[in-house]
């Protein structure tokens, strides 16, 4: 039986309730009037206190907000907004005509946003609810949210939901003891495939053909037409949480982490996945070249691209792991003490690659079909969280 709710019902409730948090969407800095917005990109960067929006071919910026000490970002998938997380749930942040709106959807721990097929996708990890908005109706919003479907979760736990083009929706499956792998719900929510051999289930992928990737401790998922099928590490411990994936391609990239003893958040290693042949292999990066969970997206061709600890920005074959090419774009730089702590990311959006330089306090564009640095922005802030909007 479908086992929905209506969340539009709730969302002007649920701006008046938050209403007395409006201090956190005050701006620390007047937005450019809405005449004077450039076209153009637009990327968000958080930092310690609040977020600040970059836009137009020179990345001016638009317009800082303040908000909480640490939180996180993610492109909403609609073309306008960025999910802020925050203790109070996942807040709008219009970045096309630059506001911390005041729209909030409530969420106890605010956890994974996935959009695809036209559908923003927002997981609770506390209940484990799964909220669903239509992307382009997302885009619309004015001063209320629109109507969303509510799918209660079962037991709560740290995890993440898709929906496919034709409703099927995927969700992990967990509880206070651990995540053990994931549900398949068909459009009226009736259960119609499981798998529970997915020990610490996390992070997902939508590659070609919507075959879906979720990371284990010992390996990974594939979900591609209604089928499931488990691919294992070759280490007994192969950890992979992070899926790197292009629409356009069968090939995901994941991290690796084959010592769950290891300390600190460096990885050494990736894994490449084909979702077609349903193989997965795992490859070593050359010595000196480390990364993190935040340092690694997909090019306009589908190639990898990692910010590696050697300073330089790695693009890397999906079907072979052999780096191809490798340009400087900050210091080498050690990894946080805190998975939290600023350390640089990346973030692709079309052709340009944006990486954060926390110890310079900039952001560096990269041209990825030119191969060079576009632009440097100084930053008035130490840059952490990174989502792209255009």
């Amino acid at each position: 039986m479908k086992k929905t709710l209506q969340f539009g019902a709730l969302a002007g409730a649920a701006a008046l309730l938050l209403a007395g948090c409006a201090s956190a969407a005050q701006p620390a800095s007047d937005p450019a009037e809405s005449a004077a917005v450039p076209d153009g990109p637009r990327v968000a960067v958080g930092y310690e206190g609040g977020v600040l929006v970059l836009g137009g071919d020179d990345y001016a910026n638009l317009g800082e907000f303040d908000s909480e000490d640490f939180i996180r970002l993610n492109a909403a998938g609609d073309g306008r907004h960025v999910m802020v997380t925050t203790s109070k749930g996942f807040q709008l942040l219009d970045a096309q005509q630059p506001e911390l709106t005041d729209l909030v959807v409530p969420a106890a721990t605010a956890g994974h946003v996935v959009s695809h097929g036209g559908k923003t996708v927002l997981y609770d990890d506390a209940t484990s609810d799964t909220t669903i908005f239509d992307s382009a109706e997302l885009a619309k919003t004015t001063d209320a949210l629109p109507k969303a479907e509510v799918i209660p979760g079962v037991t709560a736990h740290h995890g993440v939901s898709v929906e496919l083009e034709d409703g099927t929706l995927l969700t992990t499956v967990g509880d206070e003891s651990g995540r053990t792998g994931i549900r398949v719900l068909d459009k009226d929510r009736n259960e119609v495939a499981s798998n529970d051999e997915c020990p610490g289930v996390h992070g997902e992928g939508t590659a070609k053909d919507e075959a879906v990737v979720f990371g284990c401790e010992n390996g990974a998922l594939v979900v591609k037409d209604g089928t499931i099928t488990k691919l294992t590490s070759p280490d007994e411990y192969g950890r992979m949480g992070n899926a790197y994936v292009s629409e356009n391609s069968p090939l995901v990239v994941m991290d690796y982490k084959d010592d769950p003893d290891a300390e600190g958040y460096l990885l050494r290693n990736i894994a490449l996945i084909d979702t077609e042949a349903n193989t997965l292999e795992k490859v070593a990066l050359p010595d000196g070249v480390e990364y993190t969970y935040r340092g690694v997206g997909r090019g306009p061709d589908a190639e990898a691209v990692l910010i590696g600890t050697d300073g330089k920005l790695h693009s890397i074959d999906p079907a072979t792991g052999e780096i191809i090419s490798s340009l400087p774009v900050v210091d080498p730089w050690e990894g946080p003490a805190e998975w939290q702590d600023p350390h640089p990311s990346i973030e692709v959006a079309g052709s340009f690659a944006y990486v954060t330089d926390p110890a310079d306090s900039e952001l560096v564009v990269v041209d990825l079909t030119k191969g060079e640095i576009a632009k440097t922005v100084k930053l008035d802030h130490i840059p952490n969280e990174i989502a792209a909007v255009g």
